[in-house]
């Protein structure tokens, strides 16, 4: 098993892997006493059965003076598809640390959507169904940032890329035989997007779950979460590190405009009762209430579920698992019990309703919505008939 420790290593697995259609990669990382996560180890692969030349470990830990530059350029050139499985925080990671988004990118939990894997399938079901093999689940728990690392640790690292090979290959050609190839690209537009990995201070405040949407409670809100959420990245730590979402609700709703208030805190941790964190909290309240009324934050009203057609959105419904069984793609990937109920109140620009979704879900709800279609049971099997108008 070849670890990579310096630039010129990594430049030469780099050129190598170039030379590939495809290259496999899964990081490690540690995020739980970080706002960023801390990238511990990079595992890649190329087709091949060279332990040595094609499957590599690349350790940013041991090798603290290694640029990753090379690696970047990989990433960049495209004609080698960047393969990942769940790629959401790996490449969150590479867009944080090298400001590069993999492409062209292919992740094989979206692709195993699409071939009838299920929802959010993991890597070890796909291992276990496509590869025929299991995965060691010893070193799950591994502190990845802890040097030295074992053999065995080591090995259940690589086995993250080697099998990913077969089952890139596997998705990969069952996509072009069904002409679903499409389908996966317009899913990677939201993980080709660097807004994916961005999180704006000034907009922290509607990740934060509220009760009330009174205007002036949600400006304090807002300058909350703005200065915690700006904090936590310019100290680098768990924004719970700084106040958790029940001590924030709690700030809003209590106005604490002195040290003495800020005692009186429930829910604060003691840190934030002093120093830079409390000056932070009690100039985000003042900020809060004094915010002109045309600039106080307004969230969009809660859906009036009286206008919601009840029984079209259960027709809908049942369409929904029909359609998805016929195509072989999970359900909630072509449609959310929010987009049926959002279609059965009359919304027609929905994602459910365009590209690819539209080709096997939308149309037909549409015409179920107009009255053109009906559905009937022919034992276990729905299906759609023309209705003669």
């Amino acid at each position: 098993m070849r670890t990579i420790t310096t630039t010129d290593d990594l430049a030469a697995y780099c050129a190598h892997a170039a030379t590939f259609p495809y290259v496999t990669v899964d990081t490690e990382f540690l995020r739980e006493r970080t706002y960023y996560a801390k990238l511990c180890l990079i595992q890649l692969a190329v087709a091949g059965d060279d332990p040595e030349a094609d499957a590599v470990l690349v350790d940013p830990i041991e090798g603290a003076d290694m640029s990753l530059e090379p690696l970047y350029a990989l990433f960049r050139d495209p004609g080698v598809v960047k393969v990942f499985h769940a790629a959401r925080q790996d490449l969150e990671i590479f867009y944080v640390e090298g400001g590069v988004i993999p492409a062209p990118l292919f992740d094989t939990q979206v692709a195993a959507m699409v071939c009838n894997f299920g929802e959010q399938v993991g890597y070890e079901t796909l291992v276990r169904k496509i590869v025929k093999s299991s995965v060691d689940k010893s070193s799950r728990f591994t502190d990845w940032s802890r040097r030295p690392l074992s053999d065995a640790q080591k090995k259940y690292a690589l086995a993250d890329v080697t099998h990913l090979r077969v089952i890139y290959e596997y998705l990969a050609n069952r996509l072009t035989a069904t002409k679903r190839i499409p389908w996966v690209e317009e899913e990677m537009d939201v993980l080709r997007n660097p807004d994916t990995y961005v999180i704006e201070p000034e907009q922290a405040w509607r990740r934060v779950k509220v009760r009330t949407n009174a205007p002036k409670f949600l400006a304090i809100v807002r300058e909350l979460a703005h200065f915690r959420e700006g904090y936590a990245q310019r100290k680098n730590v768990p924004r719970s590190r700084v106040f958790k979402d029940d001590a924030l609700l709690e700030l809003a709703s209590t106005k604490p405009k002195t040290l003495n208030d800020l005692g009186k805190s429930r829910l604060l941790l003691r840190e934030a009762r002093k120093g830079d964190i409390a000056d932070g909290i009690l100039a985000a309240v003042e900020a809060g209430l004094n915010c002109p009324p045309e600039e106080m934050p307004k969230v969009p009203p809660a859906r009036d579920k009286s206008a919601i057609n009840a029984a079209l959105a259960d027709l809908l419904r049942v369409l929904l698992k029909a359609k998805s069984e016929e195509a072989g793609v999970a359900q909630k990937l072509i449609a959310t019990a929010s987009d049926l109920d959002d279609i059965a109140m009359g919304e027609r620009d929905g994602l459910a309703l365009t590209g690819w979704r539209g080709q096997v879900f939308g149309e037909d709800a549409l015409r179920l919505c107009r009255g053109e279609v009906a559905l009937t049971a022919d034992g276990a099997t729905v299906r759609i008939i023309a209705l003669n108008g």
